[in-house]
């Protein structure tokens, strides 16, 4: 436990981790840049479900008068297209959720390097992540959102 003596010569701060991983200006770019890079592979995805949708519904809709080997034809390419979907699906939410974690882990490193340059600069002793409670008097988030809008 600290005495009041010295926990008069103690400076501490706390930065709010959700803040900055919503409100941060590189957060929002980097969201921004996967939202555009993974763009086609939505609109592919998107594609091939309504190709499925349409089978689907041109099957049931002409099940009654297809012949059996064309309507076991059209439930076999039916399956095969919904594995296929399946797998892209997956692997392209693998694959966001990859480039997702690469974008984060660079902005926590950006914020970091500002979280310890603003505690050189102010003289800070320790900087928390996590507290139960905090007073809004020690939360320098706002300061390292700043500095990291100016690309600091």
């Amino acid at each position: 436990m600290v005495t009041a003596a010295g926990a008069a010569d103690i400076k501490i701060g706390f930065v709010d981790v959700e803040r900055i991983r919503r409100e941060s200006a590189p957060a929002d770019r980097a969201s921004k840049q996967l939202e555009k890079e993974f763009a086609p592979r939505a609109q592919e995805l998107q594609r091939r479900e309504g190709q499925i949708k349409a089978l689907q519904g041109q099957l049931e809709k002409d099940a009654v008068t297809m012949s059996d080997s064309d309507r076991r034809a059209k439930e076999q390419e039916l399956s095969r297209m919904s594995v296929d979907f399946q797998r892209m699906q997956r692997e392209y939410r693998e694959d966001l959720n990859m480039r997702r974690n690469q974008e984060l882990a660079t902005l926590f490193e950006r914020a970091d390097r500002v979280i310890k340059q603003i505690a050189d600069a102010e003289k800070f002793d320790l900087i928390l992540q996590e507290a139960v409670f905090r007073s809004p008097r020690i939360d320098i988030t706002d300061r390292v959102l700043k500095a990291l809008a100016e690309g600091k």
